[in-house]
């Protein structure tokens, strides 16, 4: 149960108080001074406190302790109760925080209900901080993977324009992961504890999609029987992103041009105006520039969303990110049959290399996905892949000839396909051939690089701190446009 501090310069109702808690399981700390109290609350930072507000006859003490009491990490919920309760006092007690105030003498009943929903609604904020924190964690910069040179310059960018409030275009084909850099860019903003409202403006009708962005009054067209808020109205504060913003007809475009221009959205058949506090994020597959030619998308508009172009590259033009990809989906996936990671040969990362992925991030995931469920033994083959994958790989025969048997690393973002710190490839045939040395030396400064950053947890400047380097040289070492001799 919770642990609760109670504080009231009467005894007797500390120690009724006391043996109703401590009757419901609760840990219970009774005070009568003020002093003692204190010293207790910065202490144990009990999740509930209930204090009357007169202690020593003076509002003077009960304020402090209802202001310390939320002045900690996390507040405790605090209950006031009194004996000289005015409209004035509750009205003071709760703007200074107070979860609820009750009037002496109060009903046992009363007391065990109050604290009952005081603590669920502690437990609420805190699922609520709890789940925030691991919404931030699962959008952070080191969950976008890749050390191509074409992913550096997106992370270089993404760095510089995460706490900016201009308008982001987000572009690249399907699959390339815009809505991840869009949450990316959100919940690592000032902006990260308001909402973030994601809507496809292709999923849906043109009339649908107004009342959607825009919200719509009562009797405004068949079918409205009641005020609805627009999604702008929702994100207020936080972030839109707007997919397929290229799908959008001539008419929304108009409108979404005035909320930005404006800053104010008006509902459908509204009058009224309301100002909103949002950051757009729009994404698109197609050239606008195109659509702009041939009439289909507004030039101001385009103007309007194109303040900070951000371009994602695909996967065909970053092959070297493949394999980091395919041990990150691989991560933490158990092969049922055996209880063991799963496995993958040296042939079949090369066709997964190799394959030119149409439909880029996505498609690669599901390859894999489809690959785990197909697998002998845990052992990912090239038979185990999509038809469309293998249909270039040149046979089958020799696939056993080279094998990695080593399982791929438990922490792919950005981490090499061989295990660091290994003393060779377990595994590889003799049969394989050599590298050059240079390649060699390049791929394991690669994998102590990419050591450091993980032990740094995605922090590049960190990073280079512990490896005794310059950013730049980090940089340019990731890229694999340096080796040391």
């Amino acid at each position: 149960m919770a642990k609760v501090l109670l504080i009231d310069d009467e005894v007797t109702m500390v120690q009724m108080v006391t043996e109703l808690l401590r009757r419901e399981g609760h840990e219970v700390f009774p005070f009568s001074t003020y002093n003692a109290a204190i010293e207790t609350l910065e202490a144990e930072r009990p999740e509930l406190v209930i204090t009357d507000l007169y202690l020593d006859k003076t509002r003077t003490h009960g304020l402090e302790i209802l202001q310390k009491a939320r002045a900690l990490n996390p507040p405790s919920t605090v209950i006031v109760i009194t004996a000289y309760a005015t409209i004035e006092t509750a009205v003071d007690a709760m703007k200074k925080g107070a979860f609820d105030y009750l009037e002496k003498p109060f009903k046992v009943d009363d007391l065990r209900l109050c604290v009952r929903r005081a603590l669920t609604y502690n437990d609420a904020i805190s699922e609520n901080i709890y789940l925030k924190k691991q919404l931030k964690k699962k959008y952070q910069f080191n969950q976008l993977i890749g050390n191509s040179p074409q992913m550096q310059d997106v992370f270089k960018m993404i760095e510089r324009i995460t706490d900016t409030d201009s308008t982001i275009l987000i572009l690249g084909e399907s699959g390339t992961g815009k809505e991840l850099v869009a949450r990316a860019l959100h919940f690592n903003s000032r902006r990260q504890f308001a909402p973030f409202i994601p809507i496809n403006c292709s999923a849906l009708p043109e009339n649908l999609l107004e009342s959607e962005l825009f919200g719509h009054c009562k009797g405004a067209f068949t079918g409205a029987i009641y005020d609805k808020k627009g999604l702008f109205q929702e994100a207020d504060g936080g972030t839109i992103f707007l997919d397929e913003i290229g799908s959008m007809s001539p008419v929304l475009q108009s409108r979404l041009l005035r909320v930005l221009q404006e800053r104010e959205v008006r509902r459908v058949g509204d009058n009224i105006a309301t100002t909103v506090n949002v950051r757009v994020l729009a994404a698109t597959h197609e050239p606008l520039e195109q659509k702009m030619k041939t009439g289909q998308f507004r030039e101001d508009l385009y103007y309007r969303l194109n303040v900070i172009p951000l371009s994602l590259p695909s996967l065909r033009e970053r092959r070297e990110d493949i394999p980091l990809l395919t041990a990150h989906f691989l991560r933490g996936k158990i092969n049922p049959r055996t209880g063991k990671s799963f496995q993958m040969t040296r042939k079949t990362l090369d066709v997964l290399t190799a394959y030119d992925w149409p439909g880029n991030v996505r498609e690669l995931e599901n390859a894999v996905e489809r690959a785990c469920a197909l697998c002998e033994e845990g052992t990912i083959r090239v038979l185990d892949l999509p038809p469309a994958v293998r249909r270039q790989a040149p046979g089958d025969d020799s696939e056993e000839l080279v094998e990695i048997s080593e399982t791929l690393p438990p922490k792919a973002a950005g981490l090499p396909v061989n295990p660091v710190g290994s003393q060779a490839s377990p595994g590889l045939s003799l049969s394989a051939p050599l590298s050059s040395l240079r390649d060699y030396l390049r791929d394991q400064e690669l994998t102590y690089v990419n050591r450091a950053l993980a032990l740094a947890g995605g922090d590049k400047e960190k990073a280079a701190q512990l490896l005794g380097v310059s950013v730049a040289t980090l940089y340019r070492k990731l890229a694999g446009d340096e080796v040391s001799a």
